[in-house]
C-alpha cells in the first residue's frame, strides 16, 4: 500500500475517456472491497493536462492514464518506479506522504498475465509482432524482455518512432519497416488505437500466419474487428478486456495495499 493516507478520490486521465470501461470496474471493485472511494473518468484536452494534473495532486488524488498521455505522465510525475522509467510511461499514479506526485506502470504486469492465460504458459521462445510505439507498445516490450528466448519486431506508420522505441528495449526488440513481418510472428499485437471508435483493422487477418495468436489491446463491445476477423479465420484471439482487468487489479493494490476482487471485476467489464 502506498504509505499515508488511502485516496478518496480515484480518477482516469484521457482523451477521449468516455469508452473506457475502467469507472465500472474500478467501482465494482470498491464496492466489494468495503472501499468509500470514488472513482471517475476525465476527458482532458492536451493544453490543459499538465494544470489538470497539479490540480489532482494538490487533492492527493490517485488514478490511471490512459491515451494519450501515458508518456506525458511520466514527465509529470515528480517520482517513477523503475520499472515506470524503463517504460518510459506511467498509467497508475498516488500522491505519497510527502505529497510527490508518483508513478508507476501496471501495463507490463497485465500484459504478461494476458499473454500467460491466453497462451495456457508462460510465453517463451515466440517471436512477437508489435503495431505501434507509443506508451501501450513499451509496456508490451516490458513484458516481452522478461519472457525466455522471444524477439518483438516493432512496426510503426513513423518508422523513427519504432526505432526510437527499441533502442530502449534493444535486448528484445527491433524496429521493421515490412508489416509482413509482423503478420509472420507467433504472436501478434495490436498496440495502437486503431479499431477503438470504428470497425477498422490494424492488419489484413488474411496475412497472418497459420500458428499467429492475435492479442488486440483495444477493447469495444462485442470485441474489435480485429479479432473478431481473426479468430472468423481461426486463431487464437483476444481483446484488451484481460490486460484491463489485471492492470486494473495491480493499481487497485498500488492504492490500497488489498488486492481486489478481480471476478467482480471481470464481471462489471464484461456487461454492454
Amino acid at each position: 500500500m502506498i504509505p499515508g493516507e488511502a485516496p478518496r478520490r480515484l480518477v482516469l486521465l484521457g482523451h477521449p475517456v468516455a469508452h473506457s470501461r475502467s469507472p465500472r470496474m474500478q467501482t465494482a471493485a470498491l464496492a466489494a472491497a468495503g472501499i468509500a472511494a470514488q472513482y471517475d473518468a476525465l476527458d482532458i484536452a492536451p493544453e490543459h493536462f499538465e494544470d489538470a494534473v497539479a490540480m489532482l495532486a494538490k487533492e492527493r488524488a490517485a488514478g490511471n492514464v490512459t491515451v494519450p498521455y501515458k508518456e506525458r505522465m511520466r514527465d509529470a510525475c515528480d517520482s517513477v518506479t523503475p520499472l515506470a522509467e524503463h517504460i518510459g510511461a506511467v498509467n497508475c499514479w498516488w500522491v505519497d506522504e510527502r505529497g510527490r506526485l508518483t508513478g508507476d506502470n501496471t501495463d507490463v504486469g497485465g500484459f504478461d498475465a494476458a499473454v500467460t492465460s491466453l497462451l495456457g504458459r508462460r510465453p517463451r521462445d515466440l517471436s512477437v509482432g508489435v503495431l505501434g510505439a507509443g506508451g501501450a507498445a513499451a509496456g508490451v516490450l516490458g513484458a516481452v524482455e522478461s519472457w525466455p528466448g522471444c524477439l518483438a519486431h516493432v512496426y510503426n506508420r513513423t518508422p523513427e518512432r519504432a526505432r526510437l522505441l527499441c533502442e530502449r528495449f534493444r535486448s528484445a526488440a527491433h524496429p521493421v519497416d515490412d508489416v509482413g513481418v509482423i503478420a509472420g510472428c507467433q504472436l501478434v499485437v495490436n498496440a495502437t488505437s486503431v479499431g477503438l471508435h470504428d470497425d477498422a483493422v490494424p492488419l489484413d487477418v488474411s496475412l497472418l500466419a497459420a500458428e499467429s495468436v492475435v492479442v488486440d489491446l483495444v477493447y469495444r463491445p462485442n470485441e474489435t474487428a480485429f479479432v473478431r476477423a481473426a479468430r472468423a479465420s481461426g486463431h487464437r484471439s483476444i481483446d484488451g478486456r484481460a490486460m484491463l482487468v489485471e492492470q486494473g487489479a495491480l493499481a487497485f493494490e498500488r492504492w490500497f495495499g488489498v488486492s481486489p476482487d478481480r471476478d467482480v471485476m471481470w464481471r462489471a467489464v464484461a456487461q454492454d
